[in-house]
């Protein structure tokens, strides 16, 4: 059998984190199909039915965060809007085979049935008053909605993939609204109706929605149709344990990206928050596509943790290309890169990205490089520039300007030679040096970088600042 998948996101604001691995896992489980199986194909559907939410900015929001992770969808993105002939055609045909039925129920009489039931310590639910009832009694002018008639007696099981066999007895529910008095779909008729057309194959999205397989279950018999196979993937939690919020980085993908993680990080993270292959940590986009499968999804929520992406994207951006991370790095240094400056940055690569976890860190610490003279120099390195300092750095500058071997190993001798004719420690030379170089207190080794400037820029820096 072909597979095939959907994200089905709500276009009300940004692809948060648990929207991202709900994308993630519907991809991976297509792609592995198509791959190793039959064949697979990933759907996107934008469910913008609630007009009042949903908005053009939001829309390419979820576009641009699933590009930014590398989730290619199959096809044209479909909407959801554009489908409500669709979704009214079901409920009509729904009307014609008597599995549906016309309820011209007021506000006031659904109000008084909430109230009741609260009253009686019951569930809310709808009494189906209309669902026998002769249409020749309707109220004049009430234009009715479109309710399911839900089985009064038996079970609705769902043999979940991750939850495993899940059951609910059919008199806890009630007839459900299937179309509005305005005739626009209700989430459940309009989700059922577009899996089924799109040929979606499974269901693969959070755990808060099995409530509503129950029902979906329904109208996809009342129909005639088949069932697509569910799993129902826990939620991701905080690092505390509590429900996911801002705090604990319930943020869009977009805020990762501005952050500087990388989207093989973030995909590589979300993946094992929930899904597992023995003890591998680091796992790249190929071997997720050939192992990922549904049966190694825990059970339990997942807990996010900040710092343990923040470490996994270090560990992963330390070990990239040189060349791909000058790209990246890039447009997080907000200056004019020139081929010079670009030959002076993959030559300083290899000793900034041991210090860096992200690609902001990276930036921080190799925009020393692409600075125009004279560079800003920090409080911190403000303080280390004293006179004494400044007398050492001058004497320093001499002694560097005689250099003709403008390389690591003899620019290092050179200073040691300094600090111990000087009885100073190496140090006491280094800081001032280090300081009017790049302006900060911290940088690479001052040897690496007094040959990755050259000779003529890191003898000007001196000079501005002495």
């Amino acid at each position: 059998m072909s597979v095939v998948t959907r994200f089905a996101p709500s276009p009300t604001g940004f692809l948060h984190i648990g929207g991202a691995r709900t994308a993630l896992y519907n991809w991976l489980f297509a792609r592995h199909h198509q791959h190793y199986g039959d064949g697979g194909r990933f759907l996107l559907r934008i469910e913008d039915t609630d007009r009042a939410r949903s908005t053009d900015a939001a829309v390419d929001a979820i576009y641009d965060g699933l590009k930014w992770l590398g989730l290619d969808w199959d096809g044209e993105a479909i909407s959801q809007f554009s489908r409500i002939s669709n979704h009214q055609q079901a409920a009509h045909q729904l009307l014609q085979s008597g599995h549906a039925y016309r309820c011209y129920c007021s506000p006031e009489e659904l109000a008084e049935m909430r109230d009741l039931a609260k009253k009686q310590g019951r569930p809310a639910k709808y009494d189906g008053r209309w669902r026998d009832r002769d249409e020749k009694d309707a109220p004049p002018g009430v234009d009715p909605v479109i309710r399911l008639k839900s089985p009064l007696d038996g079970e609705t099981v769902i043999d979940d993939q991750v939850q495993g066999v899940v059951k609910v007895n059919n008199q806890e529910m009630d007839d459900m609204v299937l179309l509005r008095a305005d005739g626009t779909p209700t989430y459940m008729l309009a989700v059922v109706v577009d899996d089924h057309d799109m040929g979606v194959t499974h269901v693969i999205r959070g755990d808060d929605h099995l409530t509503n397989a129950f029902r979906q279950v329904q109208i996809y018999k009342a129909l005639g149709w088949d069932i697509p196979v569910f799993a129902h993937i826990p939620l991701i939690h905080g690092n505390d344990g509590a429900k996911m919020s801002k705090r604990h980085g319930a943020l869009g993908a977009e805020f990762y990206r501005d952050q500087g993680f990388l989207p093989e990080a973030l995909r590589n993270y979300l993946l094992r928050l929930g899904w597992s292959h023995g003890d591998d940590e680091i796992i790249s986009t190929d071997q997720a596509i050939e192992w990922f499968g549904l049966d190694a999804i825990g059970r339990s929520p997942s807990r996010f943790d900040l710092a343990k992406l923040t470490n996994l994207n270090g560990h992963i951006l330390r070990g990239l290309d040189d060349e791909r991370l000058l790209d990246l790095l890039i447009p997080f240094l907000e200056h004019d890169i020139t081929d010079d400056i670009k030959i002076r940055l993959i030559k300083a690569m290899p000793g900034l990205k041991e210090r860096a976890k992200t690609l902001v860190e990276l930036a921080d610490s190799a925009v020393f490089l692409v600075k125009n003279r004279p560079l800003e120099i920090d409080e911190k390195a403000k303080k280390v520039l004293d006179q004494e300092a400044l007398s050492h750095l001058r004497n320093l500058r001499d002694t560097l300007g005689s250099v003709s071997d403008w390389s690591h190993d003899t620019l290092e001798t050179c200073a040691r030679d300094y600090a111990e004719k000087s009885d100073l420690k190496l140090g006491k030379v280094l800081q001032p040096l280090r300081s009017a170089l790049t302006g900060t207190t911290k940088s690479p080794s001052i040897f690496e970088v007094l040959e990755i400037l050259g000779r003529d820029e890191a003898l000007a820096r001196i000079d501005d600042v002495l």
